[in-house]
């Protein structure tokens, strides 16, 4: 079953180019406030919450898991508001595997930076 891609119920940030460092932590305030909306939407979903990431041109397309049964994700409309055009084809399984993906990266290079700091 293919994937139904949301806008956010929750304003994202808007990028003020007389204050651009202050649009970082609009973004982690953005993106904490949806997770809590989501997961108390739905409290025993697993997944809820995590981001899915695409590499398109110069940044990424992002989209954060609503549910994964049925698959439901939110876009996320930062910076350049990219999307990636196959998203909605992607089924929980490819989701899953997309998480996995990128907890494993995560975990790889912080282990990295842990061992050149030694």
């Amino acid at each position: 079953m293919a994937a139904k891609i949301y806008q956010s119920p929750i304003d994202e940030p808007v990028l003020d180019w007389k204050n651009p460092n202050a649009y970082a932590k609009a973004e982690e305030k953005f993106k904490k406030e949806l997770k809590e909306f989501l997961q108390a939407r739905n409290k025993t979903g697993k997944n809820v919450g995590e981001i899915i990431r695409f590499q398109v041109a110069d940044g990424y397309a992002e989209y954060m898991v609503a549910s994964m049964r049925p698959l439901e994700l939110v876009h996320l409309n930062l910076l350049d508001g990219y999307q990636e055009t196959l998203v909605q084809y992607m089924t929980a399984k490819a989701v899953q595997d997309k998480i996995d993906q990128q907890k494993a990266l995560e975990k790889l290079f912080s282990d990295n930076k842990n061992n050149k700091s030694k």
